[in-house]
């Protein structure tokens, strides 16, 4: 294994329509909705520096990635993958990947089929880099990041030494 003991900081950033209406634009991790259980997940799981909320709105999310990857090596994104027509945040994340991570995706969706069955065929769940930078994007229920931290906790710092090219 090529993998370089690699520091790095977070960023999360939850994409839901619903929470932005009731709480706005919420930005740090000491701000965080109560109701935000799966954003929370990841803030706690990773030790994030970083907390955004925004509405599914492809600039917007855009926007907020930008802002996270200025000061975050890895930007973790939680909801709006589905495929209702506002699910937008794959849309919004996958044109700026320079390198899309697959096996990221495809590990998801099999082990959430031992868990769920077929209905993850519907799991958009997606991750790539851009520069030297990882971004996971991942479904916005508890049970599915739980799932998605289970797998990034076990590659990220290989991800990482190769995107930054330390391998």
């Amino acid at each position: 294994m090529h993998e370089k003991d690699v520091d790095y900081k977070v960023a999360v950033i939850t994409v839901s329509t619903s929470r932005y209406e009731k709480y706005g634009g919420v930005k740090g991790v000491e701000k965080i909705p109560e109701d935000d259980v799966s954003g929370k997940l990841l803030v706690e799981s990773f030790d994030a520096s970083y907390y955004f909320l925004v509405p599914d709105d492809v600039m917007l999310i855009r926007k907020a990635v930008f802002e996270a990857l200025e000061e975050a090596d890895v930007c973790m994104i939680t909801g709006g993958t589905g495929l209702n027509p506002k699910d937008v945040t794959v849309e919004a994340v996958e044109p700026l990947f320079t390198k899309k991570i697959d096996g990221f995706g495809e590990i998801f969706r099999m082990l959430s089929y031992q868990e769920v069955g077929y209905s993850a065929i519907l799991s958009r769940a997606t991750a790539g880099i851009v520069e030297d930078k990882v971004i996971f994007c991942l479904p916005g229920s508890s049970k599915a990041v739980r799932l998605g931290i289970e797998i990034i906790k076990g590659s990220l710092k290989h991800i990482l030494s190769h995107a930054k090219g330390m391998s």
